[in-house]
């Protein structure tokens, strides 16, 4: 007779705990329902159940991470899309120009002085084309390629020398006056690509000084830091913003930069390649005038070894 009362009463508690145990898992599934449905639900442990508080962390994490993924995701499409549409921007101005000389130049009845300019005017788009295109293939390659590349010891006042050896046709042709000064620990970094962004620097500045102009490129160290400096007395960057003149195809001065022959995509470059090597890269307007970037990378001691990365 006791048998029956005792089952019932089992049966009854069982029910219970089983309702208490299985609560927060109901409580659970409607929340991550929730949140499948797009709802801005809190998915915190509410300390009912360990069990159900540990599902609750590792659902609230994976939540976390895809919605991150997805913010990720949609940034880099909107940064493609604006990718696409600057290069579309950019590309249209030259092959108009080179279009619309080419009729000109159909014209049986041109005069010769004529026909030259606009050769000149195509000759020049055409280059012009060309810079663009190989910065874009340069900029595609440092970004997106993954694969490691070789390190070595990089001593930045020999590298600064090379530069200036490289680039002395067009400093010549600008008549600019250029000065190495001052020293910098090594670095571990990959020479071709550290030679690029210097000369990017350095054949950006020659740009906007005066003929006669100066760009002196000043070495140290610093915390840890090496530190290479670029700087011209030419006009400054005026009040843009420092960060936005790393961006591709920004021109503080549209219609100037232009006028120079940039593509608007050696900063984006150097920016690229020195964040590559761990560093960083800024900008700054001289109290005195004109532009200084500032690059710093980290110093090895001169007893590191060269590796690989």
């Amino acid at each position: 007779m006791l048998l029956v009362p005792t089952g019932l009463a089992t049966f009854v508690l069982s029910l219970i705990i089983g309702h208490f145990l299985a609560e927060p898992l109901n409580v659970l599934v409607k929340k991550t329902e929730a949140v499948r449905s797009g709802s801005d639900v809190s998915l915190a442990p509410d300390g009912r159940l360990h069990e159900a508080d540990e599902l609750s962390k590792t659902i609230d994490s994976l939540v976390k991470k895809t919605k991150s993924q997805q913010i990720d995701l949609a940034l880099k499409e909107r940064r493609q899309s604006a990718f696409v549409s600057d290069v579309a921007h950019e590309l249209r101005t030259p092959l108009t120009a080179i279009r619309d000389n080419a009729e000109m130049l159909s014209d049986p009845d041109l005069p010769p002085e004529l026909h030259d300019k606009f050769c000149s005017i195509i000759v020049g788009e055409s280059e012009r084309l060309s810079r663009l295109t190989n910065d874009l293939l340069a900029l595609q390659r440092i970004e997106n390629d993954h694969t490691p590349f070789e390190l070595q010891r990089v001593n930045l006042k020999g590298l600064a020398h090379s530069v200036i050896d490289a680039l002395e046709p067009i400093l010549r042709d600008r008549e600019a006056n250029t000065e190495i000064v001052g020293e910098a620990p090594d670095v571990l970094g990959n020479p071709d690509r550290l030679k690029q962004a210097v000369t990017n620097l350095v054949e950006n500045a020659s740009r906007f000084i005066d003929p006669g102009g100066h760009i002196t490129i000043e070495l140290f160290g610093l915390r840890g830091n090496s530190i290479l400096a670029v700087k011209d007395d030419g006009p400054g960057f005026g009040d843009a913003d420092p960060k936005l003149l790393f961006d591709r195809f920004y021109r503080a001065d549209a219609s100037r930069s232009r006028g120079t022959g940039g593509t608007g995509l050696g900063l984006a470059i150097v920016k690229s390649v020195v964040e590559a090597h761990d560093g960083t890269v800024e900008a700054i307007n001289l109290p005195e005038g004109g532009a200084c970037f500032i690059v710093a990378l980290p110093s090895i001691p001169a007893e590191a070894v060269p590796a690989k990365a």
